[in-house]
């Protein structure tokens, strides 16, 4: 499998390298200080080989010196900027996984994935935050700092997964991601690949920059996020907020948009879930108990 996936990416890369002049992009969004740090990291380790049997020293951190180790590349990365900075991003910003779908599914459960098609499988379509329409198929342009995640069929499973270094634009208008990758087929890497590549599944984003609709198959961060409003405003008892869209987080929904003159299906869609934002912060702003001062 990591030799079909290495056919794709050369092949990526000699259609990338055919596009000319390219200017790089501004990022869309502030980049943390801890990405330069990362990628410094990175760029560090461009050209380390594995040995043989497929050692590598980011496997062997890792636990299995002779696995796949594309997520190991990057997860070793960031503890090293944890070693040099004190900072706390392993487990925090970034997983620590060796997992097929782990790495994926933990920045889903994060609430900070952004499907390359705009809509979140199981779950429904995405939006950006502040925009009244869905989002649109490759409509995000990934930050420094971003993980990609890639397949290479129609299963919905990662076969590999890089870093963003940065994203250009061709005269044509064409936008590549550059990245910086392990496992290359044998090295670490710089690749690239076309913004609309149907192989990309979607980008682990440094930052939470858009919603998506929720149901029964929704968990994590944004259900909590749902879940604590909805209980704020009566509507869930407060040990329902478990992160799990169950039937109680349903019938609390459905209330809420009844309520609210909304078709009371029982999923959290976009006007649903913005309703519910504006209705929240203004019963938070109305409740002055939050500003009261205490005597010590």
């Amino acid at each position: 499998m990591r030799r079909l996936f290495v056919c794709f990416l050369l092949a990526a890369l000699i259609c990338s390298s055919a596009l000319g002049e390219e200017k790089t992009l501004d990022s869309a969004y502030p980049v943390p200080g801890y990405v330069e740090w990362l990628l410094d990291v990175a760029r560090g380790e461009l050209g380390y080989t594995e040995g043989k049997d497929q050692y590598t020293k980011y496997g062997e951190w890792a636990g299995n010196p002779y696995a796949e180790w594309c997520a190991e590349f990057l997860c070793w990365c960031v503890d090293q900027v944890d070693r040099q900075h004190g900072t706390h991003l392993l487990t925090q910003v970034y997983p620590r996984y060796s997992g097929m779908n782990t790495g994926m599914n933990w920045f889903i459960r994060e609430g900070r994935f952004i499907a390359r098609n705009g809509v979140l499988s199981d779950w429904g379509s995405q939006w950006f935050y502040g925009e009244t329409d869905r989002m649109a198929v490759a409509s995000y342009i990934p930050q420094p700092g971003d993980w990609v995640f890639y397949t290479i069929d129609d299963s919905g499973n990662t076969s590999h997964v890089a870093m963003v270094e940065y994203c250009a634009q061709d005269e044509n208008g064409e936008v590549t991601v550059h990245t910086i990758e392990g496992n290359m087929p044998d090295k670490v890497q710089r690749s690239s690949h076309r913004l609309n590549d149907w192989r990309v599944l979607g980008y682990g984003t440094v930052r939470d920059l858009a919603g998506v609709v929720l149901n029964s198959h929704s968990y994590g961060k944004k259900v909590e996020r749902l879940q604590t409003m909805l209980a704020a405003m009566g509507y869930l008892d407060q040990q329902f907020i478990t992160g799990n869209y169950g039937s109680a987080t349903a019938q609390a929904v459905r209330d809420f948009q009844a309520d609210t003159g909304k078709t009371p299906t029982g999923i959290a869609n976009h006007h649903t879930q913005d309703t519910l934002y504006e209705l929240y912060w203004q019963s938070y702003w109305l409740d002055d108990s939050h500003f009261a001062v205490r005597e010590n």
